[in-house]
């Protein structure tokens, strides 16, 4: 089978696992369809030939992060989410996702099928040591590392407001 093709099934099951993230009305179902989802990243990183980055997206992601949110989800008691119904004011999110999530596939349709195909020439092999890729975090990509750690903390912090039984 076509690298291509495993891919592409890999990415249709990693949409089917954000889905049922997205859906689930049980807080630690919806962690462990994240950890589903970050599982199949890891695969899709061995697949690229990747190791190293597999190994690491399972242990850091799917391993410390996770457990760290279903420690948080336990510790507020929001095991199971309320129904909710929009506040005054927020009526656009819901057309606003569908059209994004509708523009996306359009534009991931584009890229796989009408697009012209690009040949890539690979003039010398990527490393991904733990060196070269420490190297690389750290030099080149420090900036989004520390992006995405302010990130991982807002979310934290959102989970913690979010859940907070007011008095």
């Amino acid at each position: 089978m076509s690298d291509l093709v495993i891919l592409i099934l890999l990415g249709a099951l990693s949409v089917a696992s954000a889905l049922g993230l997205l859906l689930s009305q049980n807080a630690i179902y919806a962690a462990l369809f994240l950890v589903l989802n970050f599982i199949i990243g890891a695969v899709i990183f061995l697949v690229l030939n990747a190791p190293f980055l597999a190994v690491v997206q399972i242990s850091v992601y799917a391993g410390a992060i996770m457990v760290l949110f279903v420690f948080v989800i336990m510790l507020l008691g929001a095991e199971r989410l309320a129904p909710t119904e929009n506040p005054p004011g927020l009526n656009y999110q819901r057309p606003l996702a569908v059209t994004l999530g509708v523009a996306l596939l359009l534009l991931s349709a584009y890229v796989l099928f009408v697009r012209p195909s690009t040949s890539v020439v690979m003039t010398q092999p990527v490393d991904t040591s733990p060196q070269a890729v420490g190297i690389q975090l750290f030099t080149t990509y420090a900036f989004p590392f520390e992006v995405v750690s302010l990130l991982l903390l807002a979310a934290m912090i959102g989970a913690v407001v979010l859940t907070r039984k007011t008095e």
